[in-house]
């Protein structure tokens, strides 16, 4: 499950933490579920490599920063090292270029956003909510 994996009871998305904010996204089908939950309420989705080391220290910052309510915000983390497809599924769904770290923001089933490597910011994400 990668860098996560502990705050999780199961891959199903089932949160161990009630604090965490993260839900997982290892299956492309969830592409459908972020979409139609983007008409009602922003979604981010965290493209992680866990094996690269700027990849680490954008998500522990964006972690650092992250002060949405689960009002505001739904967020999904993926690790794209073990979920490649998803990946490249979300890539392909959202028209962005893969990149790692990245950072999607979802409205209405398009993103409208997207960020990556030192550039992701929890502010800068704020400002396009």
């Amino acid at each position: 499950m990668g860098l996560f994996g502990n705050l999780f009871k199961k891959e199903g998305g089932e949160r161990e933490d009630e604090n965490s904010f993260w839900n997982v996204l290892f299956q492309e089908n969830q592409l459908e579920e972020i979409i139609k939950e983007s008409y009602s309420i922003p979604v981010l989705i965290f493209k992680d490599s866990t094996r690269c080391i700027i990849s680490s220290m954008a998500i522990k910052q964006f972690q650092n920063d992250y002060t949405a309510s689960k009002d505001q915000l739904k967020s999904y983390y993926l690790d794209l090292l073990t979920y490649r497809s998803v990946s490249n599924a979300v890539a392909e769904q959202f028209d962005v270029f893969h990149q790692s770290p990245q950072v999607l923001l979802i409205k209405e089933g398009k993103c409208v956003y997207s960020e990556t490597h030192n550039s992701i910011s929890f502010t800068e994400v704020m400002k396009h909510i």
